[in-house]
Order: C-alpha cells, then sequence, then structure tokens
C-alpha cells in the first residue's frame, strides 16, 4: 500500500523518497514543503553554481518557520553514500553538487543554505574568491537606507576595480559581493573590508557605522565587514530564508537600487514565485561572480 503524503521521484539519476509534501512550512502564506521543493527544483540549474565547490551549512526547520530550528554543519545522519563530502577542520560538509544532492537536503526541512566565501580543491580550502559586505539595519532603517549605502560602498568599491553584485538578502537587508583573484587569504580580505567600513562611516556617519554597537545601531546601516571571516558564512543567493513569508535572497539590478535609494518604497524583499517569475526575465543577475 503506497504511504501517504510521500512520493518517490528520481532526480539526476538518484531515486529519492520525498516525505510530507503537504505540510506547512510558512503558515502565513500556507506554503507547504512541496511548494518548497519545486521552488529549489526550479532555481538548482542558477542556485548549484553559486554553491559548487563550497561546503554547504544549512538551517532546518523540522516542523516549519515559527517554530525550533538549527545549524546543521556536518553531514545528516543516515545520508546517502552517494552524497559527497569533505572535511575541514573538525567538521564533514555535505557538498551540493547536483539536483540530488539539494533535493535530499531540502527534503530534511533545510530551508536555508548558507556557504563561505572560499571554495574546496583536492580537499584543502583555499584562499576567497569573493568579497561580501552585509547591508544590516538597525531600526528603522530598512532597505531604502540599505539601497542608499550600497551606492555608497559600490562607487568606492568601483575605484578599486571591483564590480559589485546586490542582493537582497531575503531578511531584513542587503549584500553586495565582488568577485576576487583568490590572491589575498580571508584574514587579508577581512582586513581590507574592515577598512572600508571605517572609511566609509567616517565620510558618511549619519547612514553607516561599522562597529556593532547596540546603541548606535537605530536608523543607521551596519557594513559587516566581518563575514569575510573563513569560519563565518553568508546566506547563498536564491536560497529560501527562515522568515514569516517565503523570501528569497535575490540578486538585483543596481536600476532597482537606484530606485530603492530614491523612494523608501520601491525595493522590497521577494518571494519564491517572484523569483522564478524574474528568472525566466533576467536569468541570473549574479552570474558574474562565477567566471
Amino acid at each position: 500500500m503506497p504511504e501517504p503524503d510521500v512520493a518517490r521521484v528520481k532526480v539526476a539519476g538518484r531515486t529519492l523518497r520525498l516525505t510530507s509534501l503537504d505540510k506547512v512550512m510558512y503558515p502565513a502564506t500556507e506554503t507547504t514543503k512541496g511548494e518548497v521543493l519545486a521552488y529549489y527544483a526550479a532555481v538548482a540549474p542558477v542556485l548549484l553554481p553559486h554553491l559548487a565547490g563550497r561546503p554547504v551549512t544549512r538551517v532546518r526547520w523540522p516542523h516549519g518557520v515559527g517554530d525550533q530550528s538549527f545549524f546543521e554543519k556536518n553531514v545528516p545522519s543516515g545520508a546517502p553514500s552517494w552524497l559527497t563530502r569533505v572535511q575541514i577542520d573538525d567538521v564533514t560538509y555535505p557538498f551540493v553538487t547536483d539536483a540530488a544532492d539539494l533535493t535530499y537536503l531540502v527534503n530534511l526541512n533545510a530551508l536555508e543554505l548558507h556557504v563561505p566565501q572560499w571554495r574546496v580543491e583536492d580537499d584543502q580550502r583555499v584562499n576567497p574568491d569573493r568579497l561580501v559586505i552585509d547591508l544590516d539595519p538597525g531600526p528603522p532603517a530598512g532597505l531604502h537606507e540599505c539601497a542608499r549605502a550600497a551606492l555608497v560602498v559600490r562607487d568606492r568599491l568601483q575605484q578599486l576595480g571591483l564590480e559589485l553584485y546586490p542582493v537582497t538578502s531575503g531578511s531584513k537587508g542587503m549584500q553586495l559581493y565582488a568577485q576576487l583573484g583568490g590572491d589575498l587569504s580571508s584574514d587579508q580580505v577581512r582586513d581590507l573590508a574592515q577598512q572600508l567600513a571605517q572609511e566609509l562611516t567616517g565620510a558618511h556617519p549619519e547612514l553607516l557605522l561599522w562597529k556593532m554597537t547596540k546603541t548606535l545601531r537605530p536608523g543607521k546601516v551596519f557594513l559587516d565587514w566581518s563575514q569575510n571571516v573563513a569560519a563565518k558564512t553568508t546566506i547563498s543567493p536564491y536560497s529560501m530564508r527562515g522568515r514569516d513569508d517565503p523570501w528569497v535572497a535575490t540578486p538585483r539590478t543596481w536600476d532597482e537600487v537606484e530606485e530603492g535609494a530614491e523612494r523608501p518604497d520601491a525595493l522590497r524583499q521577494l518571494d519564491i514565485e517572484e523569483v522564478r517569475d524574474r528568472l525566466d526575465r533576467h536569468g541570473d543577475l549574479a552570474e558574474g561572480l562565477l567566471s
């Protein structure tokens, strides 16, 4: 007799058993686990290149958002032998190399996928190939202030010959990514990002902040340079977030960011349906990070 609410599917040549497809993962929108899996299947062609070669840390919500969640770094207990893995320090991380790996992890209620700014080659961590500035607004600041901050950071990094790719985080703020050549260590990239954050805060003290000082945060945007530390990770582009709504870390155009800087209501976080529609129109706006 077939099991209720279970499907056996063929993904990238693997047979997977998907469970609890009708479970509501986002009560506010009644978004189900089946819809979450369908989203990840649809965006896999653009998501997988952003995960490639990077150990993936997951945030799992066993009973949906609004309930308890936990970070998971190690390969899950009972993972199939075909799931690629790598050991870094004392942690055995999974790699997500294809849609089967992705589907297996998402079926375990892993809504968020986080990765470091460095890759692994020949089982060794190599220098980072990305710099990231995380724009974290202190209420009542929001995406409007983040967009203004993003333009300031963009203009400064252009002077260093770096092209930035903006991503609305699917949570509160934004991330700005730049491709690096791999000649700097994580510590050197961290120091560079910190120096830039200090410099820009000095030039725009009414908007920006480089210290994580709670009393100074309200109404300003914290330029979180520390996300470049080797031990830290950021949400991957196209990953869902465990917020009330099924929002997604979404690459944006600079036209959108500029409009968001001009009008407080012009920029907002986007959900899974909007992201799928955008991919049909724009493709991967962060593809330049992969070249």
